[in-house]
């Protein structure tokens, strides 16, 4: 018989409350739109507020709850996008958010000492991308605020406190921090120095898959829950979203949505000298991801066809993209060097001039797919350049995969079979069912539900990858 989990997916740009089955099926959901403002004491900062984005996520649970009265929750859990931060006040209240597009931090970084040991011990580089940079400034403009926050955590573990009341937080959140010693696995008092941080500030560490405490009486009231059900803990989505492919060490996972991450799963820590990749705490901290990133990728795709192919379908245009024969154009905008920590700030379509009297719309979208997928092999071949892989196969997850040309074309590129797995395009939150599965000792079949694309010969490809990464380098020289 199957069980039902309530699903809290915190993302970036917008969030999703699921209701799922432990076979992995989504039975409903809501999406909600995530709502950000600016602070104009800084460059590029902006925050949330926790309550208003409670007082939304909990309005539609309720109501998904409502529309599916007939399905009996046995657990609640959490996912949520990575480098975000809710800080609470001296009465443990959460009253700020900080998001991973809060650059706050930036203009401090060359203040941090150290640099190539705090990359050893948390596997990130010094940026304003992580917490602990967030925090850091936010205490330059607002030290009067920031001496009153009592404790930290991440978005999903935050969900766990709203449920629950207990503040926490998971191994694959705590690495997001900076602040984690990745090697001993506990808060390191001497990064937390060189930030300036209090490590009293920083809350404990629980895995993901076990209980936290018990859900608050008026909660379990409020959305008609039995006293049985349970919270189980997340952590960060990435992480949860390669548990869903059912990897095991030694796999490599590509995660494709609005960025593309592409991970190798290490069963011990990984340092690289050249500094050339991330290395993440895996969901339950028993193992490790190294992680490549070629940056925004997905996003570029959508964005065009909402503006210019809005007409089309996606499926009227993978039916284009089966008939052409050529590629008249490569197309750039990923938006990272990642082994060289470098941003790409130019991008743009190259053809030969003059203007191709073959050259369609649809190609100049088949160009933004064909970017997508040979900066995904980009960062493929980086890390297998730092770490040798010899497995004939790729597991993928991820909305971006839902484009058969994609996979087809990453199949190619790589000579690796790319095999998805069940519900692929919703990885967080059926990673997320296959964390309350462990808690429960049940399992996901997915015999019936794998997709694999097999390598084809095609003329001219690694040719193409040749031009579109000269192309690239033109660009932004």
């Amino acid at each position: 018989m199957d069980a039902y989990y309530l699903v809290f997916d915190m993302g970036t740009g917008n969030s999703k409350i699921a209701i799922v089955s432990s076979q992995g099926k989504i039975i409903g959901s809501r999406v909600i739109e995530n709502h950000y403002y600016r602070d104009e004491n800084y460059p590029d900062a902006q925050y949330f507020l926790p309550q208003e984005w409670e007082t939304r996520l909990l309005w539609m649970a309720e109501e998904l709850l409502r529309e599916f009265s007939d399905i009996k929750i046995d657990a609640i859990t959490a996912s949520g996008a990575r480098q975000s931060v809710v800080l609470y006040d001296a009465a443990h209240v959460a009253c700020m958010g900080l998001p991973n597009i809060d650059n706050r931090g930036r203009q401090w970084m060359d203040e941090i000492g150290g640099k190539q040991e705090i990359y050893k011990r948390t596997g990130k580089w010094v940026t304003e991308d992580f917490i602990a940079a967030k925090l850091m400034g936010f205490k330059k403009k607002y030290p009067q605020d920031f001496s009153k926050i009592s404790k930290i955590t991440s978005l999903s573990e935050w969900i766990g406190e709203i449920f629950c009341g207990e503040i926490f937080i998971e191994p694959s959140q705590a690495c997001e921090t900076q602040l984690f010693d990745i090697i001993d696995m506990q808060w390191s008092e001497r990064i937390c120095k060189a930030y300036g941080i209090d490590p009293r500030i920083l809350p404990e560490i629980q895995l993901s898959g076990s209980k936290l405490g018990s859900i608050k009486h008026s909660q379990l009231q409020r959305f008609s829950l039995g006293p049985d059900v349970v919270f189980i803990i997340g952590g960060a989505d990435t992480q949860l979203a390669a548990k869903s492919s059912q990897c095991t060490d030694g796999d490599i996972v590509i995660i494709s949505g609005t960025t593309s991450p592409v991970v190798r799963i290490h069963e011990e820590q990984y340092y690289d000298p050249d500094e050339r990749c991330w290395v993440d705490c895996n969901i339950g901290g028993k193992n490790y991801l190294v992680e490549t990133n070629p940056g925004v990728t997905g996003l570029n795709y959508q964005r065009f066809k909402e503006h210019f192919l809005s007409d089309y379908s996606y499926e009227e245009l993978e039916k284009k993209y089966a008939e052409k024969t050529g590629f008249p154009c490569t197309a750039s905008f990923t938006s990272l060097l990642f082994s060289r920590q470098k941003s790409l700030k130019m991008g743009g379509f190259v053809m030969k001039s003059p203007f191709s009297a073959d050259c369609d719309i649809t190609d100049l979208a088949w160009g933004l797919l064909s970017d997508t997928a040979c900066a995904i092999y980009n960062q493929y071949l980086s890390l297998c350049n730092m770490i040798p892989f010899e497995r004939d196969y790729i597991r993928c997850c991820g909305g971006g995969f839902r484009s058969p040309t994609l996979c087809q074309f990453l199949a190619d590129l790589t000579e690796k079979d790319i095999i998805l797995l069940g519900d692929y395009s919703q990885a967080s939150i059926i990673g997320c069912a296959d964390v309350c599965n462990e808690y429960f000792a049940s399992s996901r079949s997915t015999e019936d539900s794998c997709i694999t694309y097999q390598p084809k010969v095609r003329k001219g490809i690694q040719q193409y990858y040749e031009d579109w990464n000269k192309n690239r380098l033109m660009l932004n020289e």
